[in-house]
């Protein structure tokens, strides 16, 4: 062959790689179109969806997050007056304290911290029954001491050889019939209650200390594992209604205005079988549970919200005003493997939060859906419109970009879904593309600018391989546009589509890449209602769009206190939440959900409800430029359980003598009846006689004359009295 054959053959090769480079080695993605409506799929996001746990001041102010958990295993086995905890199974069931001997110390230097940070703290209350002791000079303890009962598997052999994992070596089995109070003492309610009293003593009550709740204890259906030393067996369903219903009712009496969420499980298999069952079904088999069976084969937590329905604590007060759990994907997510597999697991596996038809594909191997069925099971079960949180989770790969476009996933889900309040577990470390991600949506200009703060309709074709959520942000009336490119190579083209907002033409385009920083590209521009850009593999990318000036609607906002109540209940509406992005809010028009209404220019009405019922209040707001928007809030009037019906049908007849009485009961939980008499034409009447429960006649000896006479039901134990009955004459001869 000539040289020249070959160096012709070489040419023709470089011109068809020059050719194929974009679309082969940079390999672009098929284009993807975002429709965003700034007027469709409004509502709130509520700036309590970014909360994290553990982290300190200057991290809570750079990331620019709402709440701060204190929680997790050992919190349910802190000692607040030792200032210590025993860590359970995560740490050889050590009892270990702090280093300050301070009573309560680890609370409250957790709150100063976060409050200096512009987040509210969430304060674990442990339940277990068992809290962490020391030694003398507040030396460790171990719950399965070697000395004490032989050798085991593991053992704290650095830094506390004693300290075994309570398996015993001989056989292989957890170690069983121990002292819980070798290193544990016994708590209660009322131990707990000294906790709240002082934090109430030392910063106020939450409207003064800024805690955004108090959270009841910690996966108590995984008791018997990770804190085997002092719960072996598994909690029940009733233990579990009957502890929350106790400590509920210990904070809300020191603090009537405090917030109480649980009951924290751990996820998928806590949300329908307690403790109990859970550790049965581990060891039996799962065909037959004991504790589901003894109560009627229903789910653990519907049971459970059912069960705190009826339940009032602290004088008529709702015993959970949040609904809280945790969940981590069961796939393997959780974790560091980045492998091609798993992140595209990643890539898929958020769906579980929210997707009706994506069936998980972990061992789940069921429709999650996790935020609707939340919500689903409050608004049936419980009170309607209880706040839903979900306490911890996370997808894992933290110091990889997958991780970042899993939160950044996550985060956008949280807004779009409506849920009310989460707390990742914990806090990512400042370096890693996942806090970055984090800081896309709260402070992505170090200057704590950050996404929008009204959801609005944001749809893609495919959310395994592009996601997209827009929000309009009320501070300064922009259109935030987050678009998070999961594809693992490959460049995206991608066009928005914006319909109902009227932009200025140009954009900002903030973007973070596996190059682990935020950079802010150029600015776009774009016309005709959409803007084009392409996207690079694994990226979050933010475009923030300044608002044209064309009118935008109000956002409503409306709360009921109280929300339930024995009727007549008088109920304050208040919609000064509710809020106009470009201008102010004009009219206030109420209707009460009982055929009553009324308008005006003030924020908050008082409307008594006075029959039983559920009702839907309603306010539509009026803009300064004739836009509205209406809110909902659901009000409960019950029936009083001890009021009285009074009597009726009262009729009497004399005689010579004599006068006798007749009446109907109306009412089944009377003591008894008093007969009230008058003299006709007088209204000084007198109580002549009375009769047992369930009697309806009397008769009498009385003077010749002629008399009133009136009947009324009473409860000698509650002190209430019914109505009187109607009014009889009787002549007696």
């Amino acid at each position: 062959m000539s040289s020249l054959a070959v160096s012709w053959k070489s040419r023709t090769a470089l011109i068809w790689a020059a050719l194929l480079l974009p679309s082969v080695l940079l390999g672009q993605n098929p284009s993807v179109s975002v429709a965003v409506d700034a007027n469709a799929n409004r509502h709130t996001i509520s700036p309590t969806v970014y909360g994290v746990a553990y982290a300190g001041t200057t991290i809570l102010t750079d990331l620019n997050v709402t709440l701060n958990r204190y929680g997790g295993n050992n919190t349910s086995r802190y000692n607040w007056q030792l200032n210590a905890d025993n860590r359970g199974s995560d740490w050889y069931f050590e009892s270990i304290g702090d280093s300050s001997s301070t009573a309560g110390e680890r609370g409250d230097t957790f709150i100063s911290t976060t409050r200096s940070g512009g987040a509210k703290p969430m304060l674990t209350i442990p339940m277990i029954g068992y809290v962490g002791k020391l030694g003398s000079n507040r030396v460790k303890l171990s719950s399965f001491s070697i000395a004490k009962y032989g050798a085991q598997t593991g053992n704290d052999w650095q830094w506390f050889p004693d300290a075994g994992n309570g398996v015993s070596k001989a056989t292989g089995a957890n170690i069983g019939g121990n002292d819980p109070n070798d290193a544990n003492v016994f708590s209660n309610s009322s131990f707990q209650a000294a906790w709240v009293q002082h934090i109430v003593s030392t910063w106020g009550t939450v409207p003064n200390n800024g805690i955004a709740c108090y959270i009841l204890d910690n996966e108590p259906s995984l008791w018997h594992s990770t804190h085997r030393d002092v719960h072996p067996t598994g909690a029940t369903m009733d233990e579990i209604k009957s502890k929350i219903a106790d400590y509920a009712a210990q904070i809300k009496f020191l603090d009537p205005t405090a917030l109480v969420a649980g009951p924290e499980e751990w996820g998928w298999s806590g949300y329908f079988f307690s403790g109990f069952d859970q550790q049965y079904g581990s060891l039996h088999g799962w065909s037959s549970l004991p504790d589901r069976t003894n109560h009627g084969g229903a789910d653990y937590l519907p049971w459970l919200l059912a069960q705190l329905k009826q339940t009032q604590v602290a004088g008529n007060l709702k015993p959970l005003d949040i609904f809280s759990v945790h969940y981590y994907p069961q796939g393997g997510e959780f974790g560091n493997d980045t492998s091609t597999t798993m992140q595209l697991l990643r890539n898929r596996s958020t769906r579980s939060l929210w997707d009706p038809n994506y069936v998980d594909q972990s061992w789940i191997n069921d429709k999650v859906q996790l935020i609707p069925r939340l919500r689903g099971w409050v608004n049936t079960y419980y009170y309607p419109g209880t706040p839903v949180a979900i306490t911890e989770y996370n997808w894992g790969a933290e110091g990889h970009i997958n991780g970042a476009t899993t939160q950044a996933d996550i985060y956008g889900i949280f807004g779009r879904e409506a849920l009310d309040m989460a707390t990742r577990w914990t806090t990512p470390d400042p370096s890693t593309p996942t806090y970055k991600a984090m800081k896309m949506y709260r402070n992505y200009d170090g200057n704590r600018s950050a996404f929008g703060d009204t959801s609005v309709l944001a749809s893609v074709p495919n959310p395994d391989n592009l996601a997209a959520f827009a929000a309009l942000r009320s501070s300064d009336q922009a259109l935030t546009v987050m678009v998070i490119s999961k594809v693992l190579s490959g460049n995206t083209p991608v066009t928005v589509s914006l319909a109902n907002f009227s932009g200025n033409g140009t954009a900002q385009a903030w973007q973070l890449t596996s190059a682990n920083t935020i950079t802010r590209l150029a600015d776009l521009g774009y016309s005709g209602g959409s803007l084009a850009t392409t996207v690079p593999p694994q990226s979050v990318t933010l475009f923030v769009l300044p608002s044209g000036g064309a009118n935008l609607p109000p956002v409503a906002s409306l709360t009921a206190t109280p929300a339930s109540g024995i009727a007549p209940v008088a109920v304050t509406l208040d919609a000064s939440a509710s809020r106009d992005p470009d201008g102010f809010i004009s009219t206030y028009a109420w209707a009460f959900g009982d055929g009553n209404t009324a308008s005006g220019t003030a924020a908050k009405v008082a409307h008594t409800y006075a029959s039983p019922g559920t009702y839907t209040a309603k306010v539509t707001v009026t803009d300064n430029g004739g836009a509205t928007a209406s809110a909902t809030a659901l009000v409960s009037a019950t029936t009083d359980p001890n009021v009285i019906r009074a009597p009726s049908n009262l009729s009497g007849a004399g005689s010579r003598g004599s006068a006798s009485l007749t009446w109907k009961d109306n009412s089944s939980n009377e003591t008894g009846f008093h007969i009230e008499r008058a003299s006709s034409g007088s209204t000084a009447y007198v109580v002549a006689g009375s009769v047992a429960a369930n009697v309806t006649t009397y008769a009498e000896s009385v003077a010749r004359g002629t008399y009133s006479y009136r009947v009324r039901a009473y409860n000698q134990t509650t002190g209430r009295v019914s109505g009187y009955s109607n009014v009889v004459s009787v002549r007696v001869r």
